[in-house]
């Protein structure tokens, strides 16, 4: 069974950063694509960025490209968002997601593994 506990959200004033982790437990991390995606308040949820079991293909949605990035440690088990440049619009709980088929990239299927969410606040 594979858990995925996200940490490292809070407050930022805008134009500050963040480093979003998460902590994956199973054996089969290494495997399968992550990703992380947002829900704000009152909208749906929507993707972020993804990366491919080796971390060689990343992708992002428009709204956080070159502003946010997506990496990964198979050796520790854990993925990161750094997320810069932080604006009003993106507050939002972030989640984390493991792929439960593809290696390439994050779908975001009901069926994959998610954390429990980590909230991120921006001040103006």
């Amino acid at each position: 069974q594979v858990q995925l506990v996200e940490s490292g959200g809070g407050l930022v004033q805008a134009g500050g950063s963040l480093r979003l982790s998460c902590a994956a437990s199973g054996q089969s991390f290494s495997s399968y694509a992550m990703g992380w995606f947002r829900q704000a308040s009152g909208k749906e949820r929507e993707f972020v960025a993804s990366i491919s079991w080796s971390g060689d293909y990343t992708t992002y949605a428009d709204s956080g490209k070159g502003r946010f990035a997506i990496s990964r440690d198979n050796a520790k088990n854990t993925g990161y968002l750094q997320m810069n440049s932080l604006q009003p619009e993106d507050p939002a709980v972030y989640y984390c997601n493991q792929d439960s088929q593809s290696g390439v990239v994050a779908r975001g299927s009901k069926s994959d593994y998610w954390g429990q969410g980590t909230r991120v606040t921006v001040s103006s």
